[in-house]
């Protein structure tokens, strides 16, 4: 490729490999063995690359070709830049074939815990030279970072405004009421929803986008809402429940080993709720790096 630049002559790569080479091996047929081409071609491009810049870069002699003053002083950055030239090369074939680069991924504490946990430890363990950064966000602040450009690739649930975003599903996941041994009759029959609101209800802040989703749940079912307890992160809303506080609102996926074992119990509603998802989600029209394409494809795969 041949780009004008300041000087008013023409800077073409290949002629400056050729005159590099020609500089190190000290002869033109030594040279055109090594690049594969004709003594005519490695001569003619002497020849150019002397005309572009104004002045001789070689001497000839019977033994071959030494360089000039001025073909020192241009050995010298054109070798180190065709140096750089290889290791950039080099860099970008490593971050293609994941032997190097960085991932960073925006993902809630819960679903950071209790979904990515696993493919990040496989993905470390194929890839180790890759660099791993975890941002955790609720979904909002989450899609914020995403849309910022601050985050390669986000793990979120919906439902979600996907403007500019690309959704990838790869989980179903089903909210549910649980309580703990003290309300534990309250799961040996199917009640309405309106039902147990008379009891002490634990559920996420409103800044949390499964939050928003129950709070239209209950909308949608027209029941008020008038929760006990708001708070911060999934745990403590199934440790509270364990504490007997109260009927706790969590992912059911999340907690499936405390239901089998009778730490906690389900409460079941004649008002479903609906089911929703965990999502891969990528800005649209961006193009994800390897890593994270790599990341994509092992959570998407399942």
């Amino acid at each position: 490729m041949i780009t004008t630049i300041r000087g008013g002559y023409n800077m073409n790569l290949e002629l400056y490999k050729i005159f590099c080479c020609v500089a190190k091996t000290g002869n033109i047929l030594k040279a055109s063995e090594l690049l594969y081409i004709s003594q005519r071609a490695v001569s003619r491009a002497i020849k150019q690359l002397e005309d572009d810049i104004g002045c001789q870069l070689f001497v000839r002699s019977s033994r071959g070709v030494r360089l000039t003053n001025q073909g020192e002083i241009l050995y010298k950055y054109a070798n180190q830049a065709i140096t750089f030239l290889k290791v950039g090369e080099k860099k970008v074939s490593e971050f293609e074939n994941l032997n190097y680069g960085e991932i960073i991924v925006g993902v809630s504490d819960t679903l950071c815990k209790y979904y990515l946990t696993p493919y990040l430890n496989t993905f470390n363990y194929k890839y180790p030279n890759i660099k791993i950064h975890i941002k955790c966000h609720n979904t909002p602040e989450t899609v914020k970072l995403l849309k910022d450009g601050q985050v390669d690739l986000a793990i979120i649930t919906s439902p979600l405004n996907g403007e500019n975003l690309t959704l990838l599903p790869v989980l179903q996941i089903q909210d549910c009421f649980i309580v703990g041994e003290k309300y534990k009759f309250l799961s040996q029959k199917k009640h309405h929803l309106w039902e147990i609101t008379s009891y002490p209800i634990i559920l996420l802040t409103n800044t949390s986008n499964s939050r928003l989703f129950i709070n239209k749940y209950f909308q949608n079912n027209s029941v008020v809402l008038e929760p006990a307890f708001e708070l911060g992160n999934f745990d403590l809303l199934a440790h509270f429940a364990r504490n007997n506080f109260g009927i706790a609102c969590v992912m059911k996926n999340f907690i499936n080993e405390d239901l089998e074992v009778g730490r906690l119990f389900e409460i079941e509603l004649f008002e479903k709720i609906p089911s929703r998802d965990v999502c891969i989600a990528t800005l649209n029209g961006s193009e994800p790096s390897p890593a994270a394409r790599e990341l994509t494809k092992m959570m998407s795969s399942n």
